[in-house]
């Protein structure tokens, strides 16, 4: 492991909530509650929900909750491969113009799948290209397998680790390390100077894509965070996590300032004071206090 030497950022990173986090909510709701919760702005997840792909629609949302777009995820879900067209490599552009329109720093994209072979033979030229062209960081995501009655498949060429190829700016994500049996700091490590964006979130060790509420698995997520003040990291701190199963919105909201709360406390420099309670018990008053233990 490196060590933990390097220019310490002038702050802490901004924390930002992924739209998709507040599934099957729409994305406005994902505005609406990163504006609530105190989020400093959010990643869009470009998906089947109309005004995620409408710029114009997404701009009245900034300025209606004041929430800024501080990245954007391009379309490449299996699910949204009908999303902005069918073109993977018209996809790449359309998502570095939707970012340095909205004054996102960061357009995250997947590696491309197999069978999209025409498009994997351009990926990391068209990468570098967007990156260029819209002066934003296309930061490749790693991924994971999948398994399934014993069998192991790759779907993504030449594989899910985005570093095997070498790219410029990579997309850290803890639920993939966790489903893929990665451990989350060599990768780190692996992507080096390249790491521009993180997605916080954890995952138990199973072979599925959990995307749980950070601090609830067994991914060292309180080990990424601290050891982005030591290496001069200036991207973006996404949560990525899953609340798909909150029965109300107080529960969706719980969730999520939770996953603030946590990553408030751990990018805090161990010499700043930190708060005694979650920052949103005011705005959940029927809520428990959650006293918050000091940090050894």
């Amino acid at each position: 492991m490196a060590p933990l030497t390097g220019p310490v950022p002038s702050r802490a990173p901004l924390v930002a909530l992924s739209t998709a986090s507040v599934y099957p909510e729409s994305t406005e709701a994902g505005f609406q509650l990163a504006a609530e919760l105190g989020y400093d702005g959010v990643e869009l997840m470009v998906w089947n929900d109309p005004v995620s792909q409408n710029l114009n629609a997404v701009e009245r949302l900034v300025a209606r909750y004041r929430v800024p777009v501080l990245a954007v995820h391009a379309p490449c879900l299996a699910v949204t491969q009908r999303v902005w067209g069918t073109d993977p490599v018209e996809k790449l552009w359309r998502a570095g113009e939707a970012a340095s329109r909205l004054g996102a720093v960061t357009a995250v994209v997947h590696p491309p799948f197999r069978w999209q072979r025409n498009y994997a033979l351009a990926f990391a030229d068209t990468v570098e290209a967007v990156a260029q062209r819209y002066d934003v960081a296309l930061a490749v995501e790693n991924m994971f397998p999948v398994r399934r009655a014993g069998m192991r498949a790759v779907p993504y060429s030449p594989s899910e680790d985005p570093t095997d190829v070498g790219h410029r700016f990579y997309t850290l994500d803890l639920s993939h390390t966790s489903a893929a049996g990665v451990d989350a700091l060599e990768l780190m490590d692996r992507m080096g100077p390249g790491l521009e964006h993180i997605h916080l979130t954890d995952g138990s060790g199973t072979t599925r894509d959990e995307h749980l509420v950070p601090g609830r698995g067994n991914q060292p997520c309180a080990e990424v965070l601290e050891r982005l003040l030591h290496t001069g990291f200036t991207g973006v701190v996404v949560l990525e996590i899953s609340t798909r199963r909150a029965r109300t919105r107080h529960d969706r909201a719980a969730m999520l300032a939770e996953s603030l709360l946590f990553a408030q406390l751990h990018l805090q420099p161990l010499d700043t004071p930190q708060p005694a309670l979650v920052p949103t018990q005011a705005r959940y008053p029927h809520a428990e206090p959650v006293p918050v233990p000091p940090r050894a």
